[in-house]
């Protein structure tokens, strides 16, 4: 079976490829001229050249196709031209939904923020989000899942939550903005992503998390792996927010990114705690151990150079067993359909 896998060259797209290989499907990747995919190096995929503002370039990407798996978007929280994001991630996405569409895939897999669910919006949907409930209604059988914060190995650029671990781990947070996080297995988000493909039903959002966490413990398990003590100074929200205005302010005289970006500052206001028992229920989803999965990305950051010399040395910590435990899928041999969680718990 041909997939096509949009934002391959990311952290969670280069672990949904990666499955796709192991699981034996023909999997192609759509990437930009200037992409980064050292994510993919070794993989046997099919690259094809396109981008997502050019609905031309999308044809051939298509072509044959059964499942489209789209995680490509622009997630930054600044830009100096926020255009840039309206054209990839609303335009960008109608024309994949189009191009599919016309190609008659089987099954069109969406990749939405879990932040459209978790910070109050009113009614208001996100405008890509509008156009993926349109395509559905028009016939294309699209499923949402909405994986919440991924860790793991391999998160190269890296993430925004990459960049709090290893702030943490470079000595580089010496106070923080208290919030709650759902952390959750890369591993995990990627099989559920199969999972969506083969149980979902079509028009339904589904939730990929794991556990929902204060900062504060997150830096609890940190601590533990690599022998880093957590920061201490805890600031008020009203003080970050003057910081981000002023920060938000400085970057656009200098036209530069901001080192406390203002809509950081505002999300950290609402907890991301989300519940995944619908997924759990319907898909047969479950999340791997998140201690496991925090050491997994320590040790990956030390062996990748992303540490200070020095830094993280103690990552060998409790969880090590708990890798052996974290979710796998085998195919077995009543087919595709029947998919089913193996776990050594």
């Amino acid at each position: 079976m041909v997939c096509l896998v949009t934002g391959a060259s990311g952290f969670l797209g280069s672990h949904l490829a990666r499955l796709l290989v192991q699981h034996g499907e023909q999997v192609r990747v759509l990437v930009r001229p200037r992409s980064q995919t050292r994510a993919l190096a070794g993989l046997p995929v099919e690259r094809v050249g396109g981008d997502l503002r050019d609905a031309s370039s999308l044809v051939a990407a298509v072509q044959g196709v059964r499942r489209v798996f789209h995680l490509a978007a622009d997630y930054r929280l600044w830009t100096p031209k926020p255009q840039e994001i309206y054209d990839s991630n609303v335009a960008g996405t109608r024309h994949l939904l189009a191009a599919a569409r016309r190609a008659g895939v089987e099954k069109f897999v969406y990749t939405s923020s879990v932040a459209t669910l978790a910070v109050p919006r009113g009614d208001d949907l996100p405008d890509e989000q509008r156009e993926v409930l349109a395509a559905s209604r028009d016939g294309l059988p699209v499923v949402v899942v909405h994986p919440t914060a991924p860790v793991g190995p391999g998160d190269w650029k890296p993430t925004p939550t990459g960049r709090i671990i290893l702030d943490f781990l470079n000595g580089r947070m010496p106070a923080y903005v208290e919030t709650g996080l759902n952390l959750v297995p890369v591993e995990s988000v990627a099989a559920g992503h199969l999972l969506a493909a083969e149980r979902g039903r079509i028009g339904e959002r589904y939730i990929l998390g794991g556990r929902n966490m204060m900062l504060k413990e997150i830096f609890a398990v940190l601590s533990s792996i690599s022998g880093r003590p957590s920061p201490r100074i805890r600031l008020p929200l009203a003080l970050a927010l003057v910081a981000g205005y002023a920060d938000s302010f400085a970057s656009r005289l200098l036209g530069r990114e901001p080192r406390v970006p203002l809509e950081g500052v505002r999300m950290a206001r609402h907890k991301m705690f989300v519940n995944s028992s619908k997924a759990e229920v319907e898909l047969g989803f479950r999340a791997g151990s998140i201690e496991a999965a925090l050491e997994r990305a320590v040790r990956w950051y030390s062996e990748n150079n992303y540490l200070k010399q020095g830094q993280a040395s103690r990552h060998a910590g409790p969880w090590r067993e708990a890798e052996a435990a974290r979710p796998a899928f085998v195919k077995p041999k009543g087919g595709p359909a029947d998919w089913r969680e193996k776990t050594d718990r």
